[in-house]
């Protein structure tokens, strides 16, 4: 396909594409079926209609994604008449263009582009993950070194923060450190947060904010009481996610954090290597 058909398409597609209050973009099925080269609009509703049942195989559900519409539209001399329609996500798009007739050139180049769009909206959504993840790492650090501080003003050793740590590692997740460290396959020497999931890094950081919040309100001055405090903080958090059906100690094991971090900063180094430029 010559490139200059390649524009046209693409400025013809996203000329047409429109958004909901929410911000979700769409099409309107009328205005698909003439960007996809096709005549009649019942012929087009068999395309849609085949689409559908893709959905469907793919356990999405179709009322999210095809949404039946009327409208009004002009039939000459100043008349109107109510016409149907149906707006279409990026998804069922794609899922029509799948289905369409690939012998023409507008359906070959849709099934490419929506497919491009909607992996492209995939790959936002795992880089906010990324972020949120790495952000409650840092946060834990962060609640992990005040706490450690605290208890090395009270206690006076520097030995209590490991050993209080892993006090509310086992109230947190039924097991010591180390075992959790086994199952995950974490490497020796390395941090047991570094290979947790979002969720349960925020719970660690929860529990340790109240535990530091209740040493210096409740002026714990021993690691007895401190250990109790972060004990009990730790439990309590574990049944809020234990009655929400999260399971701590069985979630899988996430990308080691700091890999994580390097493909992270990897991926924003090349943004600036090729940037779109206004002029």
């Amino acid at each position: 396909m010559k490139s200059e058909i390649i524009k046209s398409l693409t400025e013809a597609f996203e000329d047409h594409s429109q958004s909901t209050q929410n911000g979700i973009e769409f099409w309107f099925g009328r205005d698909l079926q003439h960007l996809l080269g096709y005549k009649e609009w019942r012929n087009f509703q068999k395309v849609i209609l085949k689409a559908k049942t893709s959905c469907e195989a793919s356990d999405n559900q179709i009322e999210d994604h095809f949404v039946d519409v009327t409208k009004m539209v002009n039939i000459g001399s100043g008349s109107r008449r109510e016409i149907e329609d149906v707006m279409l996500t990026r998804y069922s798009c794609y899922l029509i263009a799948q289905n369409g007739d690939p012998r023409k050139e507008q359906i070959s180049f849709a099934q490419n582009y929506f497919a491009i769009q909607t992996r492209k909206y995939e790959l936002i959504e795992q880089r906010i993950k990324d972020a949120e993840r790495l952000q409650a790492r840092q946060k834990l650090t962060t609640s992990e070194k005040e706490l450690s501080e605290l208890i090395y003003e009270r206690t006076g050793s520097d030995k209590n923060f490991g050993l209080i740590r892993s006090k509310g590692d086992q109230a947190l997740f039924g097991k010591s450190t180390k075992a959790m460290k086994s199952q995950l396959g974490v490497p020796k020497g390395r941090a047991l947060a570094d290979f947790l999931p979002t969720i349960t890094i925020k719970a660690k950081d929860f529990a340790t904010e109240i535990t530091v919040f209740n040493t210096k309100e409740k002026d714990l001055r021993n690691e007895r009481k401190i250990s109790a405090e972060h004990i009990t903080n730790n439990r309590s958090v574990r049944k809020i996610l234990l009655e929400r059906g999260i399971r701590p100690e069985v979630l899988p094991p996430e990308e080691d954090i700091k890999k994580l971090e390097r493909r992270v900063t990897k991926e924003s180094k090349n943004i600036g290597k090729n940037p779109d430029k206004l002029q």
